[in-house]
């Protein structure tokens, strides 16, 4: 199934990152804010992750070749673990820079000027990041979503930093301007952990979601009224792409070909199920013949067949 490109989304971040660390970093350098300073630095590391993102993505999206037989859809994990890791440096530099205004706090110029543009720089990521998100799910993209949710993290960090500019507004605390700061770094600390682990499941394939495992097996169970059965069944995704392995097993007084008719038949329905792209094996076997259950599971075996749940 020929998938829609997802690169201009890509560019639509990209764009959103470029207006957003103009405007945050105009809001900092007007009021010499920790917490606007803050909230620019993690920008910074928006732009390059979804530049970063759209170099993985063309790589992802490329065809198989004779080096990579089964496509380069996990480029995508490569790209969703390093925002992380970029995440996780930017909320080191953070509390880097906010941690001396704890001893020496300073007082914070031009307050409703640095609110207006901060809030500006939110509403971009804001609609930006919904969007992605949303065609992120649509499409099964995780490099998508990841990117969206990056910049709605920003949004939310953003709030707290005008929040805690308000508060300095109107107590004259201006400790609490790196207070806030440190503690948007800590919460994006476990926003990275989130993307890097998530990333880390994929390049360890990961099998696919349980309720489309459930669509798959419930279909399949539905076969032994016309004598199929099948076990060996494993699943794992790649990026956008899910893989299907598993061994029909029919009566073996078929011929050939009615057999591979009804293989046929399985691996297209189960395509069909899918938006995203799917990759179906079969192998076929004679229910009836002991070797049939040597080979369950990754690694060929012999199993008793007493013991043999042919739903599996």
């Amino acid at each position: 199934m020929k998938q829609k490109s997802l690169q201009p989304f890509i560019w639509l971040s990209i764009a959103a990152a470029v207006v957003t660390i103009l405007l945050k970093f105009h809001a900092y350098r007007v009021t010499g804010s920790m917490g606007f300073l803050s909230d620019a630095l993690e920008s910074f590391v928006n732009l390059f992750a979804a530049i970063f993102a759209f170099v993985m993505l063309r790589l992802a999206q490329k065809p198989a070749d004779e080096k990579h037989e089964f496509g380069h859809s996990k480029a995508e994990y490569f790209s969703s673990a390093t925002e992380g890791a970029l995440i996780l440096i930017a909320s080191f530099s953070i509390i880097w820079s906010a941690a001396p205004r704890l001893v020496n706090p300073h007082p914070i110029d031009n307050i409703h000027a640095g609110l207006f543009f901060s809030l500006l720089a939110s509403v971009v990521n804001l609609a930006v990041g919904g969007l992605l998100i949303r065609i992120g799910k649509r499409r099964r993209s995780l490099l998508l979503e990841a990117n969206g949710r990056h910049l709605m993290t920003d949004v939310w960090t953003s709030m707290g930093v005008m929040a805690g500019i308000v508060i300095v507004r109107f107590t004259g605390w201006y400790i609490i301007d790196p207070i806030i700061a440190i503690l948007v770094a800590i919460h994006i600390v476990y926003i990275g952990y989130k993307l890097i682990s998530r990333s880390a499941s994929g390049l360890m394939d990961a099998s696919i979601p349980e309720e489309d495992l459930q669509r798959i097996t419930a279909y399949l169970d539905s076969l032994r009224e016309k004598q199929i059965q099948y076990h060996s069944l494993l699943t794992r995704v790649a990026g956008q792409r899910k893989f299907i392995i598993l061994h029909v097993l029919v009566p073996g007084e078929w011929t050939v070909k009615k057999g591979h008719d009804h293989a046929d038949e399985i691996e297209e329905t189960i395509v069909k199920m899918f938006d995203e792209p799917v990759t179906v094996h079969t192998h076929l076997e004679p229910v009836e013949d002991p070797v049939s259950m040597r080979d369950i599971g990754i690694d060929r075996q012999e199993i008793d067949p007493r013991k043999i749940d042919y739903h599996l």
